[in-house]
């Protein structure tokens, strides 16, 4: 969330140098594994490569019990409610829940909006999506968009 609001949120250009983002994190009060966790969760999106075939109109997602202990009820609603409005598709979905889960963590409804947006932002072509998300995690449209 630190590097989205300080560095891909905004006009300036991303330093690109790794080093001197992972010496200001550190600055600013991050520890070393963070950091290097964190770098490692976003190397792993921009390098997945996704064979997840599109869904059928009448199909359904069930969440497994493993992402039922990670993801709560009103988690699993937010996934589902942005997939109806369109904000999310079958592979951007599936890429959410890979990344949510590969936090090894609970994930809060705060913290899922925010992987959804950067989920969203590493995908090509998804401008209106990342837009109608970044609307919703700064709180100027309600989560539950028709």
């Amino acid at each position: 969330m630190y590097l989205f609001e300080n560095y891909m949120d905004d006009d300036s250009e991303i330093p690109p140098d790794n080093d001197a983002v992972k010496t200001e994190l550190l600055e600013a009060g991050f520890g070393h594994k963070d950091v290097v966790r964190a770098f490692d969760w976003l190397e792993s999106l921009a390098l997945e490569d996704v064979d997840i075939a599109p869904q059928a109109l009448s199909s359904f997602r069930i969440f497994s019990p493993f992402e039922r202990e990670r993801l709560d009820v009103e988690c699993q609603n937010l996934i589902m409610t942005l997939e109806h409005a369109g904000i999310l598709n079958s592979i951007s979905r599936e890429l959410v829940l890979d990344r949510a889960i590969a936090l090894e963590e609970i994930i809060t409804i705060d913290k899922l909006k925010w992987i959804v947006l950067i989920v969203l932002l590493n995908q090509l072509d998804e401008e209106l999506a990342l837009a109608r998300m970044e609307d919703i995690v700064y709180d100027l449209l309600p989560t539950y968009v028709h």
